[in-house]
């Protein structure tokens, strides 16, 4: 039975992550990064292309129960059987060499047997590798990849049908521990990790972090669980947030809107900015502002929207048509053209971005505002061009009214900084010119005055759940007659059940490509955002209410939700989501004001 989406938990080291499956399968994991192959692909496709599932033996359906340990990244998986009760721990300890994916056995009550199968397939689920035995190792080794699987104590396994089997019996306190650990094949083996002090160190450092979260409202649990979830989304080198873990999981089951989505975007710097600092984590939200100088360094008129985890470039995109797709969605995706596109928003983006860390005294950075000021002079003249939009569309370039509000939010935070500090060099009076010329085209040609709204685009009837931000960024009041239109507008015309697309139900006639996709979970925070910020703040609270429970049993989200079939859609967990429910958190209850 092909399983849910909400289906799988995740365990990490901060530099990649593994999905697991209510079965107890591992069904994804890239080594040694997020944007790696995969060495298990069975979630986009089948048993074949790599998993490994440890869980009672004659057990082929899910689990009884699961759970994190609190404030951790270590999964606990229980089954009930008949014979007794067993539980396996899944965790990536923080690697010192090298990644190791630590799963640990143990007997809860009477004697259960347990089976292990292990199939290793490198290269997204394409390359057999070649096994042998070493030294009490399982080792597979093809190409540049290299994998040791050992077990504590040692159990006996064999190889069938191109895996790696065990099986073996545990009494109720009795614990087995397998380590399956991944170097280059041209190097020699790293140290052996000890997996039950891993276990131990992991437990203690996961609640050290969590305990500095600075949230005490409705549903913290959630909140420290999204931050987890961010943590486990950073790639702790460079501190590149990545949008998710997971390349290709459907936007429409069945559908061809699969994509990549184990890269750094832009979109997101401000508001996981905001996030993390609001929350208490001045560290990771400081990385992640170097991360951004370093990707961005370079000729203005050469921004991109996304970078790799360390900031590369080149994110070709093609298609991996050995793989079956998620519930039969394909294309399979590696890479992502969209990384060639222009997205005037983008440089709003980063402009916020760098004042909201300068005005919360994050470490001053060399030549920054140098940096914004070739920013600016770039969006003297780009800004007037059209760009395919926050949402990435491929049905051409337009003048999307979000793109132009950026702009506006680019040259507001240059003129407000040369305000605050007058010492500071710039062209004060051209740039609060071209804020001013900015601010009016936008009012008179993306709004619609016989509605009440602004629109996706100049003359455009299509309305774009990216309107929610305009009075989040200042670009209007609140209480603007405009405003309150448009929200209105985004949530009668877009919602559904509730919860909010980010276009027209005709995502077609928007973006050129066939099919649907569900409602997106981030532009519904954003509309409980906007609800709060117009006065409604009750609204807002019941719409969180109902968000919050779209989470799977783990507190996890993805990028979307069908509200009729009642499933989670997209790559997952979705980091945008994820600081979704962090920020409007905090906007409605991390206050006394609040209300």
């Amino acid at each position: 039975m092909q399983p849910r989406i909400e289906d799988y938990a995740i365990v990490g080291d901060e530099q990649t992550a593994a999905l697991v499956g209510r079965d107890g399968s591992v069904d994804w994991l890239c080594l040694p990064r997020f944007d790696s192959g995969a060495c298990f692909a069975r979630l986009l496709g089948d048993e074949d292309n790599g998993h490994w599932r440890i869980a009672p033996k004659g057990v082929t359906g899910p689990c009884t129960r699961r759970a994190y340990r609190e404030d951790t990244l270590v999964l606990d998986t229980e089954w009930d059987t008949p014979e007794g009760s067993v539980r396996v721990t899944d965790l990536m300890p923080q690697r010192d060499r090298a990644p190791d994916l630590v799963r640990i056995v143990e007997g809860l009550s009477g004697r259960v047997t347990v089976r292990s199968t292990l199939r290793l397939r490198f290269d997204y689920g394409s390359i057999v590798p070649w096994v042998r035995r070493t030294d009490g190792h399982r080792v597979a080794v093809a190409g540049p990849d290299s994998a040791w699987l050992r077990s504590e104590p040692e159990v006996p396994t064999w190889g069938e049908g191109f895996g790696t089997h065990a099986e073996f019996t545990v009494a109720a306190g009795e614990k087995v521990a397998f380590v399956l650990t991944w170097h280059p094949s041209h190097e020699p083996r790293p140290p052996l990790v000890d997996p039950f002090e891993s276990l131990a160190h992991s437990v203690e450092d996961w609640r050290a972090w969590a305990a500095h979260c600075r949230y005490d409202g409705p549903h913290r649990d959630l909140v420290v669980r999204s931050l987890i979830t961010l943590k486990a989304l950073t790639y702790k080198p460079t501190g590149g947030v990545v949008a998710a873990a997971t390349t290709s999981l459907p936007e429409e089951l069945g559908g061809v809107r699969n994509w990549d989505y184990r890269y750094c975007w832009l979109r997101d710097s401000t508001l996981t900015l905001g996030a993390l600092l609001s929350a208490g984590y001045r560290q990771e939200a400081e990385s992640w502002r170097d991360w951004l100088l370093r990707a961005v360094a370079g000729d203005p008129a050469d921004l991109q929207i996304m970078y790799g985890v360390a900031g590369e470039r080149r994110l070709p995109e093609f298609e991996l048509p050995w793989l079956s797709g998620f519930a039969g969605s394909t294309p399979v995706r590696i890479g992502n053209e969209a990384v060639t596109q222009r997205q005037l928003d983008v440089y709003g983006e980063v402009m916020d971005s760098l004042a909201l860390a300068r005005h919360s005294g994050l470490s001053a950075k060399p030549d920054v505002w140098s940096l914004q000021c070739a920013l600016l002079e770039f969006l003297r003249e780009a800004w007037r061009q059209p760009d395919e939009g926050l949402w990435e569309v491929r049905g051409g370039r337009r003048h999307f009214v979000h793109s132009k509000v950026m702009v506006w939010v680019a040259a507001d935070r240059a003129v407000r900084a040369m305000e605050e500090d007058p010492g500071l060099p710039g062209d004060l009076d051209g740039w609060r010119a071209l804020r001013d010329e900015v601010h009016r085209e936008v009012c008179a040609k993306g709004y619609d005055p016989g509605r009440n709204t602004f629109t996706q685009s100049y003359g455009s009837a299509e309305l774009d759940a990216a309107l929610l931000l305009i009075p989040r960024v200042g670009f209007l009041p609140p209480d603007d007659p405009r405003v309150i239109g448009t929200v209105d507008a985004v949530r009668a015309e877009l919602g559904e059940r509730d919860l909010v697309r980010r276009y027209s139900a005709d995502a077609t006639a928007v973006d050129g490509l066939p099919g649907g996709e569900g409602t997106f979970l981030v532009c519904s925070f954003w509309l409980a955002d906007a609800l709060h910020l117009t006065g409604r703040t009750k609204e807002a609270r019941e719409l969180f209410e109902r968000l919050t429970g779209l989470a799977n049993d783990v507190g996890l989200l993805s990028e979307e939700y069908d509200p009729v079939a009642g499933r989670q859609l997209g790559n997952f967990p979705q980091a945008f989501s994820h600081i979704g429910l962090v920020n409007t958190a905090l906007a409605l209850y991390g206050s006394e004001e609040a209300g």
